[in-house]
């Protein structure tokens, strides 16, 4: 059998999350894969901040191309890069199962407060304002690994990454930082956050699917039903994430809102999330 190509992008994360996904498809389905790593325009420009530039697409659109040219069988992303559309003739096949959804405040251990957080992310920047209202907030890029050592050398007093991250990469503890999980009535992840997605063409998704996580597909599926009736994309300040039937919903306009989904609004994701969201005065 020829071996299947997942293109994925060059960072330390991203390469591990491919390899999840290879090693998922060898187990379920005996597919062999090997990777095809590509370096994104968000990658390239390290020095732009992602908030005024405008975030959408910047980490895929290089992977998608590989896709539509036929260059790769597969692309491999971090489900909260992925905007809430898609170029005509992919789709997502699905989903890894989740891992750990929650933020990760990283701090200084000699920070006496948090007088200045560094985070590109409006999102996290919105509802940390709301634990620490004496906060500044500053932008930071780069790897994992580029942010824990620029806290560390005292550019900010702390930052905020994802757990599943963080455990893709075996990294529990850092020189002169503590960590400490924020919980869902803390913070509310991205949406997607903690899921690997896997995109093909459109033509594929059947042959794919069957080998991946159906739960995972449900519950990240309604979060990206709100993220497009919202048209917001990972540079905005809003949030969802859905557990079971339990949503977590959090909006600068309207601030944290948790609650039941039923079995009929978690079956019809687009109409059930543009209604929650009227009902929230959103659109």
């Amino acid at each position: 059998m020829k071996s299947l190509v997942l293109t994925t992008r060059k960072s330390p994360l991203a390469l591990a999350q491919a390899h999840l996904v290879a090693a998922r498809l060898a187990s379920t389905c005996a597919m062999e894969c090997t990777l095809l790593p590509l370096v994104s325009t968000g990658d390239r420009q390290v020095e732009w901040s992602l908030e005024k530039r405008g975030g959408k697409g910047l980490f895929t659109a290089e992977l998608e191309e590989a896709l539509l040219r036929g260059d790769a069988d597969l692309a491999v992303h971090s489900a909260k890069d992925l905007p809430g559309d898609m170029p005509s003739g992919l789709a997502v096949a699905g989903y890894l199962p989740r891992a750990d959804v929650r933020d990760v405040l990283v701090r200084r251990t000699d920070a006496i407060d948090l007088a200045l957080v560094a985070t590109s992310s409006p999102r996290r920047r919105a509802q940390l304002a709301r634990l620490y209202p004496r906060s500044k907030f500053s932008e930071i890029r780069g790897n994992v690994d580029t942010r824990l050592n620029k806290i560390a050398q005292g550019a900010a007093d702390a930052t905020v990454l994802a757990a599943a991250g963080l455990a893709r990469l075996k990294i529990d503890s850092w020189p002169g930082l503590e960590f400490r999980p924020l919980e869902l009535t803390e913070m509310v992840p991205a949406i997607g956050q903690g899921a690997i997605a896997v995109q093909c063409r459109t033509s594929e998704v059947e042959r794919f699917r069957p080998a991946l996580d159906l739960a995972t597909a449900q519950a990240v599926g309604f979060e990206r039903a709100l993220q497009a009736a919202l048209g917001a994309g990972c540079h905005t300040a809003s949030a969802a994430h859905v557990h079971g039937c339990d949503l977590a919903f959090f909006d600068e306009r309207t601030g944290l809102r948790s609650l039941t989904l039923t079995a009929d609004q978690l079956a019809e994701p687009q109409a059930s999330a543009r209604r929650l969201l009227k009902d929230f005065g959103l659109i």
